[in-house]
């Protein structure tokens, strides 16, 4: 079975994805990145790109990741804090760490496609 259906499906997807764009927007560091945003409109491409990466239904026809992130001057550190801020939206939702470790290594190869911005030492 699909970690999309042991998680709960789409009603699970969604409600996470709301809290976690709530931690996200409230994180000084990657609030920056969203504003002018289309929320509605975001949270939907992520819901569709969570269910897929999960192993849901196919429904995401947007953009590729790195085209949709290529001129947003990602930082490798508000990766990190995106990936941290799913990481603890999923783990407050009951998520066992086994499952959180094979959700982290679906997302660990998306970092080179969508970090943007490389930062010398001392910034």
């Amino acid at each position: 079975m699909a970690l999309y259906d042991d998680l709960g499906g789409a009603a699970a997807v969604t409600t996470a994805v709301d809290l976690f764009y709530e931690r996200v927007l409230a994180d000084p560091t990657l609030a920056p990145y969203f504003m002018g945003a289309d929320m509605a409109r975001l949270k939907g491409h992520q819901v569709a790109f969570m269910t897929v990466a999960l192993g849901g239904p196919h429904a995401y026809a947007g953009r590729s990741i790195s085209a949709a992130h290529a001129r947003l001057d990602i930082t490798a550190e508000a990766f990190g804090a995106v990936v941290g801020h799913l990481t603890d939206t999923l783990s407050s939702l009951g998520v066992d760490q086994d499952t959180l470790q094979v959700i982290a290594a679906k997302l660990a190869p998306l970092e080179s496609e969508i970090v943007t911005v490389t930062e010398t030492v001392g910034h």
